[in-house]
């Protein structure tokens, strides 16, 4: 099992990093060979499921997340969504946090812990390394384009 925390401060106000960081259909365009769809389609909220699908043609998985914390930032308050992972392959849980800064900026907290069914613990390390690089990546992409 593997277990990761990435943080970014950015110069953006709350409300819209939330935005951009729980719009799931871009989570799809920030990692390679991945699509996003949320069951049931419209706003987020404690018991939505956020799939997303990675693979090319037949060869791939799903990653289904379930929302089972759900709580929008308020004017001076921080923000958190959890996802469980709930799929066949990866399992786990991913936590987002948006805190409140100086100067309308926002600090993010993305924790993840993660397993992969059938990888063995000697794997861990080239898996936290990989995560930490794909997830980072895609952090950096939901945080610098407003889509």
């Amino acid at each position: 099992m593997v277990h990761f925390r990435l943080e970014r401060t950015v110069p953006l106000p709350q409300p819209e990093v939330w935005r951009r960081l729980t719009n799931w259909p871009r989570h799809g365009a920030a990692v390679p060979l991945t699509r996003v769809v949320v069951v049931p389609a419209g706003p987020t909220r404690q018991g939505t499921v956020v799939v997303a699908r990675t693979g090319l043609g037949p060869l791939g998985f799903a990653d289904p997340m379930e929302v089972t914390a759900w709580q929008p930032p308020t004017d001076d308050g921080p923000g958190l969504c959890r996802l469980e992972k709930r799929g066949r392959v990866v399992l786990g849980w991913a936590e987002l946090e948006t805190h409140p800064g100086p100067g309308g900026r926002t600090r993010v907290v993305w924790r993840e812990e993660l397993r992969v069914r059938f990888l063995p613990a000697p794997a861990d390390p080239l898996l936290r390394a990989a995560s930490r690089t794909v997830f980072g990546r895609a952090l950096n992409h939901l945080l610098a384009t407003p889509g």
